[in-house]
């Protein structure tokens, strides 16, 4: 599976369709983010948790990021101690709708997700396009299996294409992120980037919480 570097830019339009990697389903894609507030209105806990947790995950890659552009190997090792823990409880919160194995499904799956982003940081701090673009069509690789769990876990409420595309736009801002930070981009443009990210994490945790809303009305809370 190639995510071509060209197509990065196509990547950010949620739900659009992105070079060699996979079609999407913009219409679906929009419609569930517009339903969103459903979620909150319906589920306040699970939705104010499930961004808690989400948030948890692009801090915690930022800060090693950030190490890492600093070579400081032991906020290296703290911010990737950060990550995995986040990436427990997810998998956590997950388990606790779908099952153990569910869960334990979830926990491989980001660990798949944050070796691509370890790489993908790792490689753009070595200004290693080829080391890059391997990272990147893993991470591609990586959120359609995580898509495809996620939809066969709840068919009526979510797509392969509309969780797909999501995650697709989330690996794009990982790579922003990390090449803007490397190259000493102005502290503008990465805070732009910056909370760009954080909105994008937003709308994925919304789906994944009026999703599970929906699924289970009489769970979430």
């Amino acid at each position: 599976m190639k995510f071509s570097l060209v197509a990065l830019a196509a990547v950010m339009a949620l739900g659009a369709a992105v070079t060699g990697c996979a079609a999407t389903e913009p219409a679906r894609t929009h419609a569930a983010m517009a339903s969103s507030a459903a979620a909150a209105t319906t589920a306040p806990k699970l939705h104010a948790a499930m961004r808690g947790l989400w948030h948890g995950h692009i801090v915690a890659t930022r800060d090693y990021a950030l190490a890492v552009h600093a070579g400081n190997a032991a906020a290296e090792q703290k911010a990737e101690a950060a990550v995995i823990d986040n990436a427990k409880q997810i998998a956590h919160a997950v388990g606790g709708f779908y099952g153990a194995s569910a869960g334990d499904a979830t926990l491989k799956a980001l660990g798949g997700h944050w070796a691509g982003v370890k790489a993908l940081t790792l490689a753009a701090k070595a200004h290693d396009a080829a080391a890059e673009q391997k990272a990147m069509d893993e991470l591609a690789a990586n959120a359609t299996a995580i898509a495809q769990f996620f939809a066969g876990a709840n068919p009526q409420n979510w797509t392969v294409g509309q969780l797909q595309g999501a995650l697709l736009m989330h690996v794009g801002d990982h790579k922003q992120q990390v090449d803007a930070m490397m190259a000493n981009a102005p502290a503008a443009q990465q805070a732009e980037l910056w909370a760009g990210m954080e909105h994008h994490m937003n709308m994925i945790a919304d789906v994944l919480s009026d999703g599970i809303a929906k699924q289970f009305p009489d769970k979430a809370s």
